[in-house]
């Protein structure tokens, strides 16, 4: 196991603020990251001083609520995957994840009963939030919000890394994107259980963007490097989130850049581990048509990974549906049963 303090750091400011010549090598260095492994740190967010530790204490103080009140809000009374789901609730590779989590995503109306003819519609929804904690909302929406905002640059500096144009992602994320938001808690495990806190994956969206507390788990799979490939330990720096690339921008980009298999370890007995998860998607709507990339960067796409387990598909609310389905049977059982 390789602790990799070889993941790079990128400073959001250097682009959003930074002379021409800094926003230029920060295009070029995110060109480059994305291509090989698909994660790094990032700084430079513009977080205001004790957002991090309020969003922190708030999600904690949800964690340690009583059962009943969590339960109330579990996500199988929600046809749109959003609300609590307990530790060995949600499947990864067939296994259950030791994590309990809240699923949040952008405070949204129904999708307009009149056109909502496709499953995939059903993403769009409430949220649920616990009524005796009505921090949790405010704190986690403002983190959304502040996430939103970082994930538009960075995907303007994609586009300039892919060589197009800065504007090219934006109509696809214009008004309504798809935004996820998963306040995830670990238990430590007992020695000889599993240790899945969550099993290896890739991201179905776009982008991620996670912020870790203080306990390390998350781990990346390696395979540019000579041999075979190797988990990565990617530990907490502070001031940081992490980036990973989701696989619609596999897609699009034929390969050239890397949605990277990843997984969390479960902490030790006695132990827990803390993380906000950030997701953003095009929206719903959405398929996207593959980037004509400039020929020195399509002579290196490695094309599409093929998963019979996770086939991709370009159209975000078609790509999104599928994982859930998978990952929360029992949502799919009550809301989903005319898909079987």
């Amino acid at each position: 196991m390789t602790t990799a303090a070889s993941l790079p750091i990128l400073d959001l400011s250097d682009f959003t603020d930074g002379a021409p010549v800094q926003r230029e090598a920060f295009v070029a260095r995110l060109r480059e990251t994305a291509h090989h492994i698909g994660f790094f740190y990032l700084t430079g967010l513009g977080v205001p001083p004790g957002q991090v530790q309020e969003l922190v204490q708030t999600a904690r103080a949800f964690f340690a609520l009583p059962d009943a009140d969590k339960q109330a809000i579990h996500m199988a009374n929600s046809p749109h995957f959003r609300g609590y789901t307990r530790a060995g609730d949600e499947i990864t590779r067939g296994e259950r994840d030791w994590r309990e989590q809240l699923d949040i995503g952008a405070e949204r109306g129904l999708w307009e009963a009149a056109s909502a003819t496709d499953p995939w519609q059903r993403l769009q929804g409430p949220n649920q939030w616990p009524a005796s904690l009505p921090a949790l909302r405010t704190v986690t929406l403002a983190w959304q919000d502040r996430l939103t905002g970082a994930a538009r640059q960075l995907l303007r500096a994609l586009a300039l890394a892919l060589g197009q144009p800065e504007g090219h992602f934006d109509e696809a994320f214009a008004g309504t994107p798809m935004l996820h938001t998963k306040v995830i808690h670990y238990p430590g495990r007992a020695p000889g259980e599993s240790t899945q806190g969550v099993g290896a994956h890739k991201d179905s969206g776009c982008l991620t963007l996670l912020l870790q507390d203080t306990e390390a788990g998350l781990q990346v799979l390696e395979r540019e490097g000579p041999g075979e490939p190797r988990w990565i330990d990617v530990p907490p720096l502070p001031g940081t989130v992490v980036i990973n690339l989701g696989e619609v921008l596999e897609i699009l980009t034929q390969g050239y850049l890397r949605a990277t298999t990843h997984r969390v370890v479960s902490p030790a007995s006695g132990v827990s581990r803390l993380s906000v998860a950030y997701f953003i998607s095009p929206r719903l709507e959405v398929s996207l048509d593959p980037i004509a990339l400039p020929p020195a960067l399509a002579a290196r796409a490695r094309g599409v990974d093929a998963d019979p387990l996770n086939p991709m598909v370009p159209h975000t609310g078609r790509n999104l549906l599928k994982g859930r389905l998978r990952s929360h049977p029992e949502v799919t059982r009550r809301f989903y049963a005319d898909l079987a």
